[in-house]
């Protein structure tokens, strides 16, 4: 039976760690708690190590991810169809903001052409993503510790990755914990385009 081939991990911060629990709880995840604020790069790459000492498909998600109802029937439908993908099951508005024209734009290509999902060049969000088995130690050994966590996935994987129209995941879109680099508020609203 495919479901028993899947796991989950969720990542939180320990400011969250009520709500990381939760989420953890609801999926019958493994949860990975950052509580020296290491960062969401150093806590996807521990999420990545303990996936690649699995037998079997990971999906981590991050603690403010907000599963839709059809949630596991969605995954597993999505990682049966392409297990050699790296498959990002949100996509978000707002950020980052030099994505989301083509995002529109490949959505409205994909609306004329009845497909079900665009690719991106580019692993842009962490919410919630799996990377197939075969390709973890690659990522792992291709890892860059400076760049934000979804990026750092998606350069290391260094392939298109797949995003399904429809959202699997919300975001919360509560007060960022991450200090990012460049030092820019996250303002913008950041939920998912469609939801599944």
């Amino acid at each position: 039976m495919v479901e028993t081939q899947i796991k989950f991990v969720v990542v939180g911060h320990h400011s969250r760690y009520m709500q990381a629990r939760s989420l953890a709880e609801s999926l019958g995840a493994v949860m990975l708690i950052d509580s020296g604020d290491h960062g969401a790069n150093w806590n996807h790459r521990r999420a990545l190590e303990w996936a690649a000492g699995q037998t079997c498909r990971v999906v981590i998600l991050e603690d403010d991810a907000l599963p839709v109802v059809s949630f596991h029937r969605g995954i597993y439908s999505w990682l049966r169809d392409f297990p050699d993908s790296l498959i990002s099951f949100y996509l978000g508005t707002g950020r980052p903001p030099q994505y989301q024209m083509q995002i529109a734009e490949r959505l409205i290509v994909a609306d004329k052409t009845r497909a079900d999902y665009i690719t991106l060049p580019r692993l842009i969000h962490g919410v919630c993503y799996s990377v197939p088995p075969q390709q973890i130690e690659r990522v792992l050994t291709r890892w860059d510790n400076s760049k934000p966590a979804d990026y750092a996935v998606g350069d290391a994987y260094g392939g298109d990755v797949i995003y399904p129209c429809s959202s699997l995941v919300d975001h919360a879109d509560g007060e960022p914990v991450e200090h990012h680099p460049d030092q820019q508020l996250r303002t913008e609203r950041r939920r998912a385009w469609r939801l599944a």
